[in-house]
């Protein structure tokens, strides 16, 4: 068994065994646990009731949190042109075609999201096997596959976050930082719990959100009553 720190039995001791609390009582409990010496990451953990092996229940996007993530996101863009003027003058980090996608396919990946326009995708199909499994390659279903990329740029550095399902069903995403005060990290979360409601597959059976938890990156998970 892994042995954990102090700090952590410490966290843990907060949380009700088998409880699940309202979104405010959960977010209140999260921040009341003893924290590292860095601002620590809050992550949603969402266990959706999809059979993630078939195609049609895929559960993936985009959205826009309304108060940010609370870093710094590193942008790089496919573009060309007036839409590589655009994407620079929005504050993108790298902007280039075929020399950035060299460079990906010689083992560089010190960004955070990649973004396209539709003329780039003869260049940038090729690095799939590289991006996706890294969860950076662009997608029209992501909203890092548009023509308007300066637009695109400016949404992902005020905060907008990608996230898709995992193996298991699971749809893990960054909601803000633990710094953020409560009611800020509250509405992020409600926010886009209402919005992946929005996204249930036709396909998918029963009830479409399972189990809900937050967490922070080095405290214990804390179970949400979700409605």
């Amino acid at each position: 068994m892994k042995k954990r720190s102090k700090r952590y039995a410490q966290a843990a001791a907060l949380v009700e065994h088998g409880k699940r609390y309202p979104l405010a009582d959960g977010v209140d409990v999260l921040k009341s646990m003893p924290t590292p010496k860095f601002d620590e990451s809050v992550t949603l953990c969402l266990r959706l009731g999809i059979d993630a092996r078939k195609s049609d229940q895929i559960v993936r996007g985009a959205f826009s949190l309304p108060h940010g993530i609370g870093k710094s996101v590193t942008v790089l863009v496919f573009a060309e042109g007036a839409e590589a003027d655009a994407a620079t003058e929005a504050g993108a980090d790298y902007v280039g075609s075929k020399d950035l996608a060299d460079k990906i396919q010689g083992g560089w990946a010190d960004f955070d999201v990649a973004i396209a326009h539709p003329s780039m995708m003869r260049v940038v199909g090729k690095l799939g096997r590289i991006l996706g499994p890294q969860g950076k390659m662009p997608s029209p279903k992501a909203g890092t596959v548009v023509p308007n990329v300066g637009l695109a740029v400016t949404e992902f550095k005020a905060g907008k976050i990608e996230f898709r399902n995992d193996s298991g069903g699971n749809l893990h995403a960054l909601m803000g930082k633990k710094s953020f005060e409560a009611g800020k990290l509250a509405d992020n979360i409600e926010a886009f719990v209402e919005h992946v409601k929005t996204m249930r597959p036709g396909a998918a059976k029963g009830n479409f959100i399972l189990g809900a938890s937050i967490a922070a990156t080095m405290s214990p998970g804390v179970d949400l009553a979700l409605a």
